[in-house]
């Protein structure tokens, strides 16, 4: 029976274009053939055997909150390489990003030996960061992907550039106000606890710091559309001043936008956002949301599937996947892909 293994180096990634990053981590030296001593991956036994016997890769995706409408695409995107590549893909975790739960169901992934690669988007960075080196050290390739968690040991990333997604949000955001330099700019996470949520508005911020406007939030709506709109109702009735308003995420922009699209101010506020369900395209459409960030989720479970089941079948070596930014406006709408 043959062995594989990777040793891992770091990349730094710096822009919306640089590749993301593998990590280096020592591990320690697990049951059933697990990492090694010397830092390096060495893949678990059961996993090796499933290889040599040319059986179908069991690929999970677990991702922070399948709930969400941003979850559709990426589960196309796992089913579309998965059929192609011939894996047995599985999109899971837990509703309501709860992280302890998303914790539990990986551990009994890794205790049942049921998974042969593994993709995790971490509904905590934290929270998951251990159970990403319990994976890694029984000998299952890992990697993230749609949020990153770079102090893990995950194997590389799939997904957008977080930080500097939410830098590009602000100069946009700017860049329409124009001459406007004193006011308000709210903004709307649906889990402003989340890792995801804490790397976009720390870029935000940096655009934001020179331009003299004041930064309201991140304010948490979470991801029910009922209670999402009521925050961000209750937020903007206590605000004035408002010049414009950022949405971190698809479901905080849909919330916010229902607002704008109600408010007598609508046409003074200018508002940017994170992805193109079919509701922004309608709110691009009418002018109520002026841009729009797509981080092509489709891609991200496309590619998250491939770069595991290549490093399985192949032992093509893990590199991080920068699947983009792309600034969606009513201009070049019927050019983009609406994330049904």
């Amino acid at each position: 029976m043959s062995s594989r293994t990777l040793l891992r180096t770091l990349v730094a990634a710096t822009t919306a274009t640089a590749a993301l990053a593998l990590t280096a981590c020592g591990a320690v030296q697990p049951a059933d053939g697990g990492g090694s001593k010397d830092g390096s991956f060495t893949m678990a036994s059961y996993i090796q055997q499933r290889i040599d016997d040319k059986k179908p890769m069991r690929i999970k995706l677990s991702y922070h909150d399948p709930s969400l409408a941003f979850a559709t695409p990426i589960s196309a995107g796992m089913k579309k390489a998965g059929k192609e590549f011939g894996a047995d893909t599985a999109l899971i975790g837990p509703t309501g990003g709860d992280a302890a739960q998303q914790v539990s169901e990986i551990q009994t992934l890794i205790q049942q030996k049921s998974v042969d690669g593994l993709a995790v988007s971490s509904a905590s960075s934290d929270a998951l960061k251990p159970v990403i080196a319990q994976a890694y050290d029984a000998g299952i390739p890992v990697i993230s992907f749609n949020t990153d968690n770079p102090d893990s040991k995950q194997m590389g990333f799939v997904g957008q550039d977080l930080k500097a997604s939410g830098k590009s949000q602000a100069e946009r955001l700017l860049k329409d106000l124009g001459a406007v330099k004193k006011g308000k700019v709210v903004v709307f996470s649906v889990d402003t606890g989340a890792g995801w949520s804490h790397d976009r508005f720390g870029g935000f911020k940096e655009g934001m710091a020179k331009s003299g406007l004041e930064i309201v939030g991140p304010v948490n709506v979470g991801n029910e559309p009922s209670a999402a709109y009521n925050t961000v109702e209750s937020t903007m009735s206590g605000q004035s001043g408002v010049v414009g308003i950022a949405g971190l995420d698809c479901c905080s922009t849909t919330a916010a936008a229902k607002w704008v699209a109600g408010s007598p101010d609508k046409d003074s506020i200018v508002m940017g956002g994170f992805d193109l369900l079919p509701q922004t395209a309608e709110y691009l459409t009418k002018g109520v949301v002026d841009f729009t960030i797509s981080q092509n989720p489709t891609e991200q479970g496309y590619q998250a599937v491939k770069v595991l089941n290549d490093f399985l079948t192949k032992g093509t070596e893990i590199t991080g996947v920068n699947t983009g930014a792309q600034f969606v406006t009513r201009e070049n709408l019927g050019e983009a892909t609406v994330e049904k």
